[in-house]
Order: C-alpha cells, then structure tokens, then sequence
C-alpha cells in the first residue's frame, strides 16, 4: 500500500528528487552533445569535439551513480513514487546511449574532416539540429510531466528519419548520378544520430507511459497508425468517459 505523501520520510523524498534531478541532467548533457557535435561540424574547432566527448563521459557517470542509488531509494518509495524512479532508469539508459551515439558521430566527423562533402556536411548539421530539438523537448516533457509536448517528440522523430532516408537515397540509389566521397562514413553518421533519435523517442513514449499509466508500445500497437495518433486518440477517449 502506497504511504500518503505527506508520510514519506523527508530523506526518501530528498533522495528521489536528487535522482529525478540527475536524469534531467542527463537529458540537458544529451541535448549539449547534439548542439557541440553539430557546431563542430561546420567550424571543425577541437574544442567542440572535446566538448562532446565531456558530455559522453558525464553520461557515463550519470548512469552509474543512478545505477548504484536507485535499489535504495526504490526500497522506500511510495508507489507513484516507484514509478517515477523506474522512468529515470529507463530515461537515463536511453539517454546513455545517446551520449555514445553522438560522440561516434563526433568521432567520425572529425576524423574525416574536410574530406566531408559540403552538402553532407549541411544535411549531417540539420539532423543534429533536430535531435537537439527532440532532446529540449523532451526535457521539458520530463521536467514537466508535458504529454504534448511528448507527442511533439514522437512527431519530430519521423523529421529526423526523412533526413537520414535523403541522404541514403544520394548516396546508395544516386538517382542524379553525383559524385559522392565518404559514402559509408556519412550513411553510418547519418544512422548514428537516427538511432539516437529513437532514443529520444523512447524517453518520450516513457513519458506518456509515467503520466498517463498506458503503454505505447504495448497497449496501442495498431499498425494503421502513428504512435503519437493512437496515444491522441486513446487520450480523446479517455477524456470523453470521465
């Protein structure tokens, strides 16, 4: 049986929100990464990729400490607060990830150097930029217990695989015969902030989940529609039968 808030021991309570607090660290980190690797892209300045690789590490340390804190505080939480420490754990391994995915992009990128195309460079930019975008909303999602603004992510998402789908269809089909210079490099970049963006979406489906207690991915899987329009319409449902 769940404890009434006001039963919670201030030190459980204390420990819970210093552990929400580090997953949305986390999430400002991943967002961080997105905006240092992207400008490094365009400018190539060292310190940019250093940047990068310091938001990796600080993930990796974010993760670790959650990971070593989290049996404690759910030992002595209450049940809605159970729920939001296992949303932090499932977050934070979403937004590890992430952080590894950026820095292989970073990696690659500065490896490659100015042997990267212009217009590769210009579309690589704008994915990072996207997922920059999805991670601020994201954050703010988390932050703000803000489903809508959990959808924008979901809708987002299939912005960054249209970008990631253009530059396969260059560089594999070449439908206008280009010539095209580190195919494989850019395709693998190019996948590496996709599969980032999925992440982001995870965070966000997490979200969902955590305020409104369905499932996404389970309880709404219709493959007629898009994730965010089976949520909408479960929600319009929900709301008509109060």
């Amino acid at each position: 049986m769940a404890l009434p808030a006001e039963s919670v021991p201030q030190g459980l309570e204390a420990e819970r929100n210093y552990l929400v607090g580090l997953t949305l660290r986390a999430c400002q980190l991943a967002k961080n990464a997105a905006a240092h690797a992207a400008d490094a892209l365009g400018s190539s300045a060292p310190a940019l990729y250093a940047k990068v690789d310091e938001c990796e590490k600080e993930l990796d340390r974010l993760d670790r400490e959650l990971d070593q804190r989290l049996s404690t505080a759910l030992a002595g939480a209450s049940e809605a607060g159970r729920g939001e420490l296992l949303a932090c754990m499932k977050c934070m391994t979403d937004l590890e990830r992430i952080g590894d995915l950026v820095a292989s992009f970073a990696s690659t990128a500065r490896a490659l150097g100015r042997r990267l195309d212009s217009r590769d460079v210009q579309e690589l930019i704008r994915m990072a930029s996207v997922l920059e975008k999805m991670l601020a909303e994201g954050y703010e999602a988390f932050s703000g217990r803000d489903v809508n603004r959990a959808i924008n992510v979901l809708r987002t998402d299939g912005e960054l695989d249209r970008l990631r789908n253009l530059l396969f269809v260059r560089h594999v089909d070449n439908p206008e015969g280009e010539p095209c210079r580190e195919s494989i490099q850019v395709l693998l970049m190019a996948q590496a902030l996709e599969r980032a963006g999925d992440h982001v979406k995870n965070v966000a489906e997490e979200v969902c989940h955590f305020v409104s207690g369905k499932t996404l991915r389970h309880a709404l899987r219709d493959s007629s529609k898009s994730e965010e329009q089976m949520f909408l319409d479960w929600l319009k449902q929900r709301h008509a039968s109060k």
